[in-house]
């Protein structure tokens, strides 16, 4: 008969799966590298299968979100599969996807005008297996309508992201993680004029049976890079993925 202590490892690990989070061994899911921040996780994997939620009410956290979150999928999408980027007021810039390894044409935007319906969009995306992933922008989200997304994921395995732009109050919510992502300027290359490489200061606020951390990050030759060094103030822009 099985000791007690195996039985409950095993249901930790089996509520772990169904969470999104896997070991290093299941080489069938995709692994998205993001160095030492995946230390954070459970087994050291960031959670795919799962919903991730960023909190960016300020225009400028907005920006430097959606260009953490493309960067993201276009992990995701490299196992294949099309993405669903659904808003209630979109600003990005289609093209600008590709510098994060996304072709535009394998992203389908859904653009609507109330919230009611963008999260009926979403959670309908969110159980379409094919997808690699599916991103919403919405002022808004509660536990229960949380709660439903979730239950959508554990079924579909389709990763989630959701990009809270409201400056209210956030609330508890059944995500994975909640993540916030500020701008940071970009150093530029041997004084060229231009834009630098994105940069962000990435804030894990809140990780399900993981830890909190603070990274400073750059996305250069097609990966994430922790910083070592604060970014220098002389010659710096901050690069932002919006229209305009």
């Amino acid at each position: 008969m099985p000791e007690k202590a195996d039985i409950i490892f095993q249901l930790q690990k089996d509520i772990l799966r169904l969470q999104g989070y896997r070991s290093v061994q299941q080489d069938n899911a995709p692994v998205i590298d993001l160095g030492p921040v995946n230390t954070a996780f459970p087994n050291g994997v960031f959670p795919t299968g799962a919903i991730h939620e960023f909190l960016c009410p300020l225009t400028e956290q907005a920006a430097a979100t959606s260009g953490f979150v493309s960067a993201l999928t276009g992990s995701l999408m490299q196992f294949g599969g099309a993405c669903i980027w659904i808003s209630v007021s979109r600003t990005l810039f289609p093209p600008s996807l590709k510098t994060f390894g996304i072709e535009p044409h394998r992203v389908v935007f859904i653009d609507l005008q109330r919230t009611k319906d963008a999260l009926w969009a979403l959670e309908e995306a969110l159980k379409c297996e094919g997808l690699a992933a599916v991103i919403a922008e919405l002022p808004e989200i509660g536990f229960t309508q949380s709660r439903r997304l979730q239950l959508a994921v554990e079924q579909s395995k389709v990763t989630g992201f959701i990009l809270r732009t409201s400056s209210r109050s956030v609330g508890t919510t059944a995500s994975a993680a909640r993540w916030q992502i500020t701008p940071l300027p970009s150093a530029m290359e041997n004084d060229m004029p231009g834009v630098g490489y994105p940069r962000w200061q990435v804030e894990l606020l809140k990780v399900r049976n993981g830890r909190n951390g603070v990274w400073k990050m750059e996305w250069s030759e097609g990966r994430y890079n922790i910083l070592q060094e604060p970014s220098s103030s002389k010659h710096v822009q901050t690069h932002q993925l919006k229209a305009g």
